[in-house]
């Protein structure tokens, strides 16, 4: 079942350790957007290089552990230690090139339906049951959407492209989350990370290569924006999540998205002069709202 705040209120010491990585790694997350928008190189090549220089400290994480936990043993676990990455590039790939099409404030808000996307996938996959909270949740957020859009005329302005693929982006990430959450029960966070963000790393670069072509920032501080999105949105976001996942549900887990809009829009306004304005601000108002309902609501997994 989910978990509501007087449940989690009341978890053992690990599930608050679980809640608190959960606030770091959403928070870590928030930032990416703005790595993304000043880097050198294009949306896909900066996907490549976040996963691909992440795995520096996540392997060498792996090499200090003693303890890494059971191993996988047949081809079906090795196929469900991909399918994470699978899903991450995706997500990946989509948001960064929304990211290039439309606004900060957009493209981040519009992945936040991915708790959205979690629940509906369970309820249709998993046999997850869901109540009329949920649904009233689901079209708050998608009214909260075309009010972000300026109305139902607004939709059909220039960057509509880019919140569709912020949107497409949601769906991965959702699948990413429920991937990782079935993965957590049988395996170690590292070694979920390091097949997870390699696999991920393999599915972008051709994407990337045949694409864009240039791979390579042009500046130190090219490279540095590149680092700083693979240390810090990706090694320590992600991985902060998928400890969480051991103890928390992937539905519940997918709220951390909500700290992104909040950090993102921060940095935008601070570092790339993006103001939000009044319709915009509601619009986000509405989606939030929406996705904390349909969050609260219960429903098992």
């Amino acid at each position: 079942m989910l978990q509501t705040a007087s449940t989690l209120s009341e978890a053992s010491p690990s599930n608050r350790l679980a809640l608190a990585a959960l606030v770091l790694g959403g928070a870590a997350i928030g930032g990416s957007p703005i790595f993304v928008r000043l880097s050198e190189v294009g949306p896909m090549a900066t996907a490549f290089w976040r996963v691909a220089l992440a795995l520096i400290p996540i392997f060498i994480v792996s090499l200090m552990k003693k303890d890494a936990g059971p191993k996988p043993q047949n081809l079906s676990d090795y196929g469900m230690l991909v399918l994470p990455g699978v899903m991450l590039a995706l997500d990946l790939a989509a948001w960064h090139l929304s990211l290039t099409m439309t606004s900060v404030a957009n493209a981040t808000l519009l992945a936040n339906l991915a708790p959205v996307f979690v629940t509906l996938i369970a309820v249709l996959f998993f046999r997850a049951r869901t109540s009329g909270v949920f649904l009233l949740g689901l079209l708050l957020a998608l009214a909260g959407v075309v009010i972000l859009k300026g109305g139902p005329a607004g939709l059909g302005n220039g960057d509509l492209s880019g919140d569709g693929a912020a949107m497409i982006a949601a769906f991965f990430y959702a699948c990413y989350i429920l991937a990782i959450g079935r993965l957590r029960s049988r395996f170690d966070t590292i070694r979920i990370m390091l097949w997870s963000t390699a696999s991920a790393a393999v599915c972008i670069f051709p994407i990337a290569f045949f694409f864009e072509g240039q791979m390579l920032p042009a500046t130190l501080y090219g490279w540095s924006i590149l680092f700083g999105l693979a240390f810090i949105s990706h090694a320590g976001g992600q991985v902060a999540i998928t400890y969480a996942l051991a103890y928390l549900p992937p539905a519940f887990s997918s709220l951390t998205l909500l700290l992104q809009p909040v950090v993102a829009a921060i940095l935008a306004w601070a570092l790339l002069n993006e103001a939000i304005g009044t319709m915009q601000a509601l619009g986000a108002a509405v989606v939030l709202a929406g996705i904390m309902v349909a969050r609260t609501s219960r429903a098992s997994a």
